[in-house]
């Protein structure tokens, strides 16, 4: 039990109604969870407003309701207003758990890509030298040999902090996270200082109904985590540099190709031979090493540069900087798999237009006999993103290989039939094989020499959703059944 006088400690409050002392259990935002002497957020969602629920979770043993707006008085109830419920759960979530985040250096990422890759070069590099690390991300939360599927690039506040302090228990005294325009714009991160924060990149997206109201917005609220950190690290290339970074009040370090970059990079050159693609380059200012790693590309070039900054802000040496970077591997993200010497093939995450035309475009830079590209998309989604991601595959791959993702309520054969009018704007050549396994067998079967063959969409993903259920569904497993079929025909 801890006393609600505690919990406020450092919360700014409107107004107090009640007993300040009065000793707490639990901290809920969910009704159906209370308990008795639990205190209750009543949050203003989308789609439920916790205020109304304000009887119910009273008679079930709430003692302590956080409110923004009245809800009435009850018999032995201490109400807490203030200005923001969701940004109220996060402070008092931290005084729950004993402020774990000040046992330990956080590190939040943001940006449109490369949030996941960086994460776990970042990890790879500091475990390297020496330190326990944790992880919260879009594919999963990494707590020790612990590993948790996500539900959300960042979790809600009271999940964070009570992962924080499983993390600091656990020994840990570094964790990396990715930061989500949402997560901030939602203060899922509030109540803790990050030691460093991050900023990637950014192009249009989340923008909608149920995201970002305008880009304005979206800019405005990956700016945000730069009010929350002591030092900030931010790729000065990107067009929204300066916006994005205008209301920052921490230290500031910059990466990228310019001259003007803290940390830059020069004399890149793509490494090419069957079965891998990969990139090194030389790095200027700051530090100046040599560094290969084993994703491709100008963006994983960006994020290895992330990395560095990060680690030497650590002290990392420059040779474990090196082997780390040399190591890191991060499923379902240009994660390559060896099925044969005369061509490449790899598993991609890139579901919408935009992250297919950039692994598209990196990928073409090779310059590969073939570019062929395996993918679907899923349903019960916009159609738009059928027709883009099928006119940007016709566009950029030599062979597309139209197959499902997770149809989830819709025909597989109808969702494809959207795709096949977008490639159908251009002079791409493409088949169509609806079931997944068969439409990768058909690519491993007809690869040439010197083809790059990427299965797009899936990625870290395990699971087919078809009419409300989950099936297994990996797509390395099935490459491997593939093969062995080859083997035992």
């Amino acid at each position: 039990m801890i006393k609600l006088s505690q919990l406020i400690e450092r919360l700014d409050t409107i107004n107090i109604t009640g007993d300040m002392e009065t000793e707490i259990s639990d901290i809920v935002n969910d009704s159906r969870k209370v308990t008795e002497n639990s205190l209750f957020f009543c949050i203003s969602g989308a789609a439920f407003d916790g205020h109304d629920f304000a009887k119910e979770v009273v008679e079930k043993g709430a003692k302590v309701l956080v409110v923004e707006k009245e809800v009435g008085k009850f018999p032995g109830v201490t109400i807490v207003e203030v200005a923001n419920t969701r940004y109220a759960m996060a402070v008092i979530s931290a005084a729950f758990y004993d402020y774990p985040a000040d046992e330990m250096k956080v590190i939040g990422i943001t940006g449109t890509k490369g949030k996941t890759t960086t994460t776990y070069m970042v990890k790879s590099i500091l475990e390297n030298a020496g330190h326990k690390v944790g992880l919260i991300g879009t594919i999963e939360t990494i707590i020790g040999d612990k590993h948790i599927p996500a539900k959300n690039t960042t979790p809600e506040s009271m999940v964070i902090q009570k992962t924080f302090r499983e993390m600091a228990d656990a020994g840990c005294d570094t964790v990396v996270m990715e930061v989500s325009s949402q997560g901030l714009m939602l203060h899922r991160t509030a109540g803790f200082i990050f030691e460093i924060g991050i900023f990637t990149n950014l192009e249009p997206d989340h923008i909608g109904p149920n995201e970002h109201k305008s880009f304005e917005e979206y800019m405005t609220c990956k700016g945000m985590l730069f009010s929350q950190c002591r030092y900030g690290i931010a790729n000065v290339d990107d067009e929204h540099f300066e916006r994005v970074m205008s209301h920052a009040l921490c230290k500031l370090q910059t990466f990228g190709f310019s001259e003007k970059a803290d940390l830059r990079a020069e004399n890149v050159e793509l490494l090419k031979k069957p079965g891998y693609l990969g990139v090194k380059y030389q790095t200027k200012g700051i530090i100046e090493m040599d560094v290969e790693i084993d994703i491709p590309g100008k963006f994983s070039v960006y994020n290895s540069l992330t990395a560095i900054a990060i680690c030497l802000h650590f002290g990392v040496s420059r040779e474990n900087i090196q082997k780390a970077l040399k190591a890191a591997k991060v499923k379902g993200r240009i994660e390559m798999v060896k099925v044969s010497d005369k061509f490449t093939l790899m598993i991609d995450y890139a579901h919408n237009a935009m992250s297919l035309e950039s692994l598209l475009t990196t990928l073409k830079e090779y310059q590969p006999k073939r570019l062929v590209c395996v993918f679907g998309c899923g349903g019960n989604r916009s159609k738009l993103r059928r027709y883009e991601m099928g006119e940007i595959s016709g566009k950029h791959a030599d062979l597309t290989i139209i197959t499902s993702d997770n149809p989830r309520d819709e025909e597989p054969q109808a969702i494809i039939d959207d795709i096949k009018i977008g490639i159908g704007k251009t002079q791409g050549q493409y088949v169509e094989i609806a079931d997944r396994k068969d439409a990768i067998r058909y690519a491993i079967q007809h690869g040439e020499e010197g083809d790059v063959i990427v299965l797009a969409g899936k990625g870290h993903e395990d699971y087919q959703e078809i009419k409300g259920k989950k099936y297994p569904m990996d797509e390395r497993v099935l490459i491997q059944e593939i093969l062995a079929e080859k083997k035992n025909p």
